[in-house]
């Protein structure tokens, strides 16, 4: 199979849907990139990358339950496909490789 690239923003939005577990949706999934990036994410932006996730096969959608605090609207629900959590461990894996490669003393560039 060809193998997919991600950027960063469409990583830690993948790793993001995984670890809400079937209860990812836009404004819950803005609100801790918030948290744990301490960036200002906007909604738009993560609508964007899920559409861009959903087209590569690596998230589904599904429409949950209506709410009250909604107005009876239901949210759009992201879970991971297998080969959304299959590319993610193969990120893993590969950073893994990388980071074992690095010199516990690295040559570091002075003055710059």
């Amino acid at each position: 199979m060809k193998r997919t690239y991600l950027g960063e923003f469409e990583e830690i939005v993948l790793l993001l849907v995984v670890s809400m577990d079937g209860e990812a949706y836009g404004v819950g999934l803005t609100h801790k990139l918030n948290e744990e990036t301490d960036r200002s994410v906007r909604l738009n932006q993560v609508h964007a990358a899920l559409h861009r996730l959903q087209e590569k096969g690596m998230v589904a959608s599904r429409l949950g339950d209506p709410t009250p605090e909604r107005g009876g609207r239901r949210k759009l629900l992201f879970t991971v496909t297998a080969y959304g959590y299959r590319t993610l461990q193969d990120i893993k894996v590969m950073r893994a490789q990388l980071w074992n490669a690095v010199p516990t003393t690295p040559k570091l560039a002075i003055g710059l």
